[in-house]
């Protein structure tokens, strides 16, 4: 069975990968469970870059004669009336150690008095996938919804408890992983990742 390794350490977003590609007959690893243990150096413009800069990284790290198909994603949270931010930052906006709860807080605070209208917001996901000697392929995801008042909702992880769909009423973090999984920007880019993939 052909090895899918993705560049995450993170639990919730493993599940998403495994519950969308799971059906793809490939054995998914995280780098960790793969055997690879590389710094990579995000210093992308975009998260398209970011994405390649991962893949690229883990194809050269690869043991000679490996074949596996190598995919990494890069998302983030673009607040409108925060001219976007903390976009490609969003992981490392406050610093990477400081809490979730935290960092929402921060947002909604920044965004006191903001009207309901100017409180748009959107999660892009880009995803890269490449093997040794072959063109890298990219896909994007994304998901539309307001920044809300307050955190609200237990599951999801990140920036869910306070991104709010209008047209369901609740946060991501409100979201059941079914749910979620079928309208997020990380399932859009996954789904889109796979139809190219099966493309080839």
């Amino acid at each position: 069975m052909k090895k899918l390794i993705f560049a995450t350490g993170n639990p919730g977003k493993l599940k998403e990968i495994r519950a969308i590609m799971g059906d793809m007959d490939m054995e998914i690893l995280t780098m960790k469970e793969a055997g690879i243990n590389v710094d990579i150096v995000e210093d992308g413009k975009t998260f398209e870059e970011n994405a390649i800069i991962k893949v690229k990284t883990i194809l050269a790290a690869l043991p000679e004669g490996e074949d596996a198909l190598v995919m990494a994603d890069d998302s983030g949270l673009e607040v409108d009336a925060m001219d976007k931010a903390p976009g490609v930052y969003s992981a490392r906006w406050m610093g990477e150690d400081t809490s979730y709860r935290i960092k929402n807080m921060k947002i909604v605070e920044l965004l006191e008095g903001v009207p309901v209208e100017k409180r748009t917001a959107r999660f892009v996901c880009t995803i890269a996938a490449g093997e040794k000697g072959k063109e890298i392929l990219v896909a994007r995801g994304v998901i539309e919804g307001k920044i809300g008042y307050e955190e609200r909702g237990e599951n999801g992880f990140g920036y869910d408890p306070i991104f709010y769909l209008p047209d369901m009423s609740r946060t991501t973090a409100e979201l059941s992983p079914e749910e979620k999984n079928a309208i997020s920007h990380r399932g859009n880019a996954l789904r889109a990742m796979k139809k190219k993939l099966q493309k080839k």
